[in-house]
């Protein structure tokens, strides 16, 4: 989700001014609200299986993004005069966006662990770089090229001890979030076009109005025999928190923030969503960590941060 340069335009607020304080705070209570959901996921997967979480997410937050679009754009009528060609890219982005990125997510938290879901999410970036290469927009510079390296060494060692151990599940887990992580880097760099002709919020909601129909029609069966029951009112608020605060109202703040502050100063902050997911797991599931991953750990974002920063630092006078 971290574009290489800083789209924003002149004239937008600039560090020091009071929207950019704002957008600071703003960013960091979205990257704490992130960080949290990891362990948020977990806790209601104990008592409702991944299926039905995605069949009741996918039923609320369409209606959301609907009744978004109605007051934002003036609903059906804004989404008429859209060029059908770039409705279909929507469409399609929905697809990726939220039927494959999204379950996967879903099922990699399941398996895996909240702080390992997390850290592996943190490698977008490295798949926003080498996508931008492969299409020709970016070329990779030798700290780039050894950002890149470090970070798949830290993956490496962060799941070496899930390997040795065969903890194949976990190990699976990682890999699934590993894959969802250059899907949503995909995402990215093919939205970037569609919203800048037309707005974020069209964008997001013909999006996830496209991409839920899918998750609804496969996940229904499942959740049909789900314990809908056992549910607690913790876990239909887990459930609501999750759905409509961290993953619907999350990403229009975070695309505020972005154009307060610009894409290229808000990046850093994603990288506080691993610990904040890790502090929140030991506190809350009690979820150990070795030296082995700490040290994974630190590699990874280390490589993850040389790779998207090495070369802006170096250019700056």
């Amino acid at each position: 989700m971290s574009p290489l340069t800083d789209p924003r335009p002149a004239g937008l607020p600039v560090s020091g001014t009071p929207a950019s304080s704002w957008a600071l705070a703003a960013g960091l209570v979205i990257v704490c609200i992130w960080g949290a959901n990891f362990a948020v996921q977990k806790a209601l997967f104990q008592v409702l299986p991944p299926t039905g979480f995605l069949f009741a997410r996918y039923l609320l937050m369409p209606l959301c993004a609907a009744l978004l679009l109605v007051f934002s754009t003036g609903g059906l009528q804004a989404v008429r005069s859209v060029p059908r060609a770039d409705l279909l890219q929507m469409a399609f982005l929905g697809f990726m966006g939220h039927s494959v990125h999204v379950t996967m997510v879903t099922f990699g938290i399941h398996w895996s662990t909240a702080f390992s879901s997390a850290l592996i999410l943190a490698c977008g970036p490295i798949f926003t770089l080498l996508i931008l290469h492969w299409a020709g927009h970016e070329r990779l510079s030798w700290p780039q090229i050894a950002g890149v390296g470090l970070a798949c060494l830290g993956v490496l060692v962060f799941l070496s001890d899930k390997l040795l151990g065969q903890q194949w599940a976990a190990t699976g887990g990682d890999l699934m979030m590993l894959l969802a992580a250059a899907l949503f880097s995909y995402y990215t760099v093919m939205s970037k076009p569609l919203i800048q002709r037309h707005g974020g919020v069209m964008v997001m909601a013909c999006a996830t109005i496209a991409g839920s129909p899918l998750v609804v029609l496969v996940c229904a069966a499942s959740a049909w025999t789900a314990p809908w029951a056992a549910m607690t009112a913790l876990h239909w608020g887990l459930l609501l928190w999750a759905s409509l605060v961290s993953a619907f109202l999350g990403w229009f703040v975070w695309g505020w923030v972005n154009e307060q502050r610009g894409v290229a100063r808000t990046a850093p902050l994603q990288y506080l969503m691993p610990v904040v997911a890790g502090v929140v797991a030991w506190w809350a599931t009690g979820e150990r960590f070795s030296a082995v991953k700490l040290g994974g750990a630190t590699l990874t974002l280390a490589g993850v941060a040389l790779a998207q920063f090495a070369d802006r630092l170096r250019q700056r006078p």
